[in-house]
């Protein structure tokens, strides 16, 4: 793949300037990719949302990929806390018939005991099953795509330096599964698959960078430039730099009695 014959100046400034708002990741188009499970989430919570009476989707970022469902249940609510993702969210979601509430991803949801008989999230920052399980419907389903353990860590140790092994751990399926247990759901499905990410040159790493602020928290172009020039340089001679995204499929249903 060709890569822009430009210099590192200019393909750091131009990804510094671009507006990071929103989850939709087309930017990258040429630039950077990245394998995708398998299973297809998307299409997958399209079909649970079918059969869905009041659903619920926690973090939806800017709510691009609930968009993409063709139909939406009676009750249809999402979830954000990011101000400028609600704001996206707010203007793709209304007119399809969607409610977004701004909410800080902390407990507890702004909502009633068994309100949902649907509750689904795609890459939540946090988890909070007892949470999730109280706003569920006996029966009622919380299905997730999550990111799994060591996602992007290739990446994100090449600026941080080495993680502590609780790092390495956080996100283990096992974990979220014996926590979702302790909650009161019982686990229907859990499937996690590696998947290979390549970028391409500089911008592409910053501009995920500015994106997916909890990779590396103090993220500035300044405060990193020796390592950015440092990855520039590695691109350039090997054409790109390779990581490895987790990703984990979980499906749950909260016990009747």
């Amino acid at each position: 793949m060709s890569r822009p014959s430009r210099s590192f100046d200019e393909l750091v400034a131009e990804a510094a300037a671009v507006d990071v708002s929103g989850w939709d990741f087309s930017w990258l188009d040429g630039r950077a990719t990245e394998q995708r499970p398998s299973w297809g989430y998307a299409r997958l919570l399209a079909d649970r949302l079918l059969g869905a009476r009041a659903a619920l989707d926690v973090q939806t970022g800017g709510g691009e990929v609930l968009a993409s469902a063709a139909q939406f249940p009676p009750v249809m609510v999402a979830t954000e806390s990011w101000a400028p993702n609600v704001a996206v969210a707010t203007r793709l979601l209304h007119p399809l018939g969607a409610v977004v509430v701004a909410d800080p991803d902390e407990p507890p949801l702004p909502f009633a005991d068994a309100a949902f008989d649907l509750v689904t999230s795609r890459h939540p920052a946090t988890i909070w099953w007892e949470e999730l399980a109280r706003v569920l419907q006996p029966g009622g389903t919380y299905f997730a795509q999550h990111v799994g353990p060591e996602s992007a860590f290739e990446l994100i140790e090449f600026f941080t330096g080495p993680l502590p092994e609780a790092n390495h751990r956080g996100r283990h399926p096992d974990d979220e599964t014996r926590d979702a247990r302790a909650a009161g759901l019982d686990i229907v499905n859990v499937r996690t698959e590696r998947l290979r990410m390549e970028f391409f040159d500089i911008g592409a790493v910053v501009y995920i960078l500015r994106k997916v602020i909890w990779w590396v928290p103090d993220f500035t172009v300044d405060r990193y430039r020796d390592r950015l020039l440092a990855l520039h340089e590695l691109i350039e001679r090997e054409g790109a730099f390779v990581a490895y995204s987790s990703r984990t499929l979980i499906e749950a249903r909260k016990s009747v009695a």
